[in-house]
C-alpha cells in the first residue's frame, strides 16, 4: 500500500499508573528532562502532529492536544482504541517510558507504513530470535478498531494477540544489534531504572 507522504498521526500513551515502578514513570528524568516530554519531543519530530493519551503534558513542559484515557484499567490496549476512536486516523503509539528513543527507529517504521500490504491493521518492529513484538512502538490503523473492542470486551488486552501476525506488518531486528535494542529500552521497575541510569551515563 503507498501512501506518499503521508504521516501517521504521533501519540505518547501516558495513562499507565505505573504499578511496578511504585512512583510515576511519566516524571522520572533522563537527559534532563521528564521522560513524558523527552518521548513526545522525539515524536514529534517525526510525525509533526503529536497528541497524548492519558493525561495533559502542560505540566512537563510540552503542550499539545491531550485525551484522557476512557478505559484506565484496560491498558495500553484501551488507550490504543481511545486514540483510534476520537482520531479516525493511523496513529504512531510510543509508551512514555523509553528514554533511549531514537527518530531513526521512528522514521523506518514510518517508511515500512507506507508500504505495508493492504491486510496490514499495525505495522511494528519485531525480535527476530523471539518473535517479540514492540507493540508499543507500532502504528495502527483505525480500521483494526473493530477487532480492538471485540478482543477488549472478551478480556484479550495483548495487542500481539488482538492483531495476529496475518494482520501485522514486521520490521525485524536482532536483539544482538545493540543500537536498535536500546531504543526499545523501557522502564518498568526500579531494577529497569538502575540499568537505565548506567545507560544514560554511558551514552
Amino acid at each position: 500500500m503507498k501512501t506518499g507522504g503521508e504521516l501517521p498521526l504521533g501519540v505518547v500513551l501516558a495513562g499507565g499508573l505505573s504499578s511496578r515502578m511504585g512512583r510515576d514513570k511519566a516524571w522520572l528524568t533522563f537527559f534532563g528532562q521528564p521522560l513524558l516530554r523527552r518521548v513526545a519531543e522525539v515524536l514529534a519530530g517525526v510525525t509533526g502532529e503529536i497528541m497524548v493519551s492519558g493525561r495533559d503534558p502542560a505540566p512537563f513542559g510540552f503542550a499539545c492536544p491531550w485525551l484522557p484515557d476512557d478505559t484506565p484499567r484496560l491498558g495500553p490496549a484501551g488507550g490504543v482504541m481511545t486514540v483510534l476512536a476520537a482520531t479516525g486516523r493511523p496513529c504512531l503509539v510510543v509508551s512514555c517510558d523509553l528514554p533511549f528513543l531514537e527518530p531513526e527507529t521512528l522514521v523506518r517504521l514510518v517508511a515500512a507504513w507506507r508500504d505495508r500490504p493492504e491486510t496490514a491493521l499495525m505495522t511494528t518492529y519485531r525480535i527476530v530470535e523471539t518473535g517479540f513484538v514492540e507493540s508499543l512502538v507500532a502504528i495502527y490503523d483505525p480500521a483494526g478498531l473493530p477487532l480492538l473492542r471485540e478482543n477488549l470486551e472478551q478480556g484479550q488486552r495483548r495487542l500481539s494477540a488482538i492483531f495476529p501476525e496475518s494482520l501485522r506488518c514486521h520490521l525485524d531486528y536482532s536483539r544482538d544489534d545493540p543500537a536498535v535494542a536500546r531504543a526499545f529500552f523501557n522502564v518498568n521497575s526500579p531494577p529497569d531504572l538502575i540499568r537505565a541510569r548506567g545507560m544514560e551515563e554511558g551514552a
